[in-house]
């Protein structure tokens, strides 16, 4: 389903981040499952979690304003929402409060996801039309070879942690502006695993994972443009205590082509003629991303007129079929001329006489917007 954040939240599209911040902190009091008594309170909390996660980040707002939730199919993914534990963005935004006043809940707990990770990818002006598979390098921690996890050197084990007596969490006692309550956190000594490790692996230093080089390779679709965020699901580190790993998040760069523009999914290219050309007429050859074609420049062709060739532009990533080349003629007016060819065009000049005229026309850019429709 296309989900509304901003309804979600109750801002208008505009809203600031400080008004999306200050609706999210409303909300998520509201519908905390610790103290809601409404029969859907998790999934609303859930649901205003998820709205926060991408309209608080700039980068994933912007795809959001462009794509919504509905993602395209085969494209990788993008995060729009709901990727991270809201009640890991909850402690983020309330300072980790855990429970609400007088009732004693405790704070989420367990094995905490992966960390996500990020790089990014430069690709050709044709790559980002047709699609391409490409490799990403990346160091990641993942779980420790020798120990298997554990941390503990192999043929010992961990032992019950003396501070928490294997519980991973100890409660204080805690006041806020919400009120007073009883605050179960993660053990500071063992960070919430119950155990400690007495000999730690001589591989990871009793961390339990490593670090290692990858080559990942990354499916791109055809029709992507500069700056899309491609996620690739479980490709980010490993989870703690075999908790989900993160996703690894692929930021794409287009390089420039030497003549062909985009516009949505529309390739503009600007040509010119000679003047011979454009008063006479002639067929002449484009490139276009699927090879040369021929076009007919009719005779009184002027500066600026535009040319459609359809089918021919970037491919829709939302659905099928793709945009239109547009080709935008200039008429080149000779810099250096032969004396045969002065004597000609003052012979031409001859015929066409002397006096300017003033007319009211679009200029280039409208023209180019009256071709697109804009």
């Amino acid at each position: 389903m296309n989900k509304d954040y901003y309804d979600v939240l109750g801002v208008p599209r505009e809203a600031s981040q400080e008004d999306i911040k200050r609706a999210y902190r409303q909300l998520a009091r509201k519908y905390h499952p610790d103290v809601s008594t409404e029969a859907d309170a998790e999934e609303r909390f859930k649901e205003v979690n998820a709205a926060y996660e991408v309209l608080s980040d700039p980068e994933k707002r912007s795809m959001y304003d462009r794509f919504g939730t509905d993602v395209p199919n085969g494209f990788g993914g993008f995060d729009f929402g709901g990727g991270r534990d809201p009640f890991d963005i909850f402690a983020e935004v309330f300072g980790n409060l855990g429970g609400f006043g007088g009732f004693g809940q405790a704070t989420r707990s367990g094995p905490r996801r992966g960390n996500d990770l990020r790089t990014s990818v430069e690709i050709t002006f044709e790559e980002a039309v047709f699609g391409v598979e490409k490799e990403v390098e990346i160091q990641r921690q993942e779980v420790c070879p020798t120990c298997g996890g554990s941390g503990a050197e192999p043929g010992t084990s961990a032992e019950q942690c003396p501070e928490c007596r294997g519980a991973g969490q100890v409660r204080h006692t805690q006041r806020t502006f919400l009120g007073s309550f009883v605050n179960i956190v993660t053990c500071p000594r063992c960070n919430g695993k119950g155990t400690i490790v007495t000999r730690p692996c001589h591989e990871c230093n009793g961390q339990g994972r490593v670090y290692r080089r990858r080559r990942i390779k990354v499916a791109i679709p055809a029709g992507v443009d500069d700056g899309v965020t491609i996620r690739l699901t479980g490709q980010g580190e490993q989870g703690e205590r075999g908790a989900s790993p993160g996703n690894l998040y692929v930021t794409l760069s287009v390089k420039p082509h030497p003549y062909f523009k985009r516009h949505n999914n529309d390739v503009i290219l600007e040509m010119q003629i000679n003047v011979a050309q454009a008063a006479l007429g002639d067929s002449v050859k484009v490139p276009t991303l699927e090879g040369e074609r021929q076009i007919t420049v009719p005779a009184g062709t002027q500066s600026g007129a535009i040319f459609r060739l359809r089918n021919l532009g970037i491919p829709y990533l939302r659905g099928n079929g793709r945009g239109d080349q547009l080709i935008v003629v200039q008429v080149a007016i000779p810099t250096r001329l032969t004396a045969k060819q002065k004597e000609l065009f003052q012979e031409l000049a001859g015929t066409l006489g002397t006096e300017a005229v003033v007319e009211e026309k679009l200029g280039f850019v409208d023209r180019v917007k009256e071709a697109l429709g804009l």
